[in-house]
């Protein structure tokens, strides 16, 4: 059972599923708020601190997309989006814009649990990685405990649970080609994963946030019809 200071905000309209999503999580030990706007959402946001979000997309005052977009802009808090969207172009366009997980309705409330669990294990890390405080990636280094990217020109940059899962697999086998398979396993994922095509959405994101040429990458390289190859870069 996770420690009853967790704090999970739903951002669901339908008032039914809204009730039974907060009666299961509170049951199973949450703190959680859960409004039906976005504009609701927003003020909880200016007082409150979360650890994790439950997004619908099919909100009534705003695109679900847009407010999982300027959510990130501003947070690394994990999202998992909610949706009765089954079109594969709606996963894709949240898994771009830095959502973490995607559940579509109806679901199973114990699935839904189980990727909490999961993302927010990531999000802070395991004592494994706490142990060390970093990992060199070339010129940028990798702070495990923050979760972000030292540039070189001392710049930080914060990682999304899945590009810190991704990231720390590649950085741990470098010169190693790893499959989209083994990465999507690394990002321990429960149920219906998104399919291949989040790795190369994440790996897109993560090439923009080390400045690695996304035309001709040379840290993260392509290996057509497998996966990908770290290859550390020159300090």
């Amino acid at each position: 059972m996770p420690h009853r200071a967790t704090h999970v905000l739903i951002v669901e309209d339908d008032e039914m599923v809204q009730s039974l999503l907060t009666a299961f999580l509170q049951e199973s030990g949450y703190s959680v708020t859960a409004v039906g706007s976005a504009g609701a959402m927003w003020r909880i946001l200016d007082t409150d601190r979360i650890d994790i979000l439950l997004l619908d997309l099919g909100l009534p005052d705003e695109d679900g997309i847009a407010v999982a977009r300027q959510f990130r802009a501003r947070y690394e808090t994990p999202i998992i989006v909610l949706t009765a969207r089954t079109g594969h172009g709606d996963r894709l366009a949240a898994l771009e814009i830095g959502a973490d997980d995607y559940l579509v309705k109806p679901f199973d409330p114990r699935e839904m649990t189980l990727r909490i669990e999961n993302l927010l294990a990531r999000s802070r890390g395991t004592p494994a990685q706490a142990q060390s405080e970093s990992m060199a990636l070339g010129s940028v280094r990798l702070n495990l405990e923050a979760h972000s990217l030292t540039l070189a020109n001392g710049a930080e940059v914060s990682l999304t649970p899945s590009e810190y899962s991704v990231l720390v697999a590649l950085a741990r086998a470098p010169n190693r080609v790893l499959s989209r398979d083994h990465l999507l396993d690394a990002l321990a994922r429960t149920g219906d994963a998104p399919g291949e095509r989040v790795i190369d959405v994440v790996v897109g994101r993560l090439r923009k946030k080390i400045g690695d040429d996304p035309k001709h990458p040379q840290v993260i390289k392509t290996v057509p019809g497998f996966g990908y190859l770290y290859r550390p870069g020159r300090d």
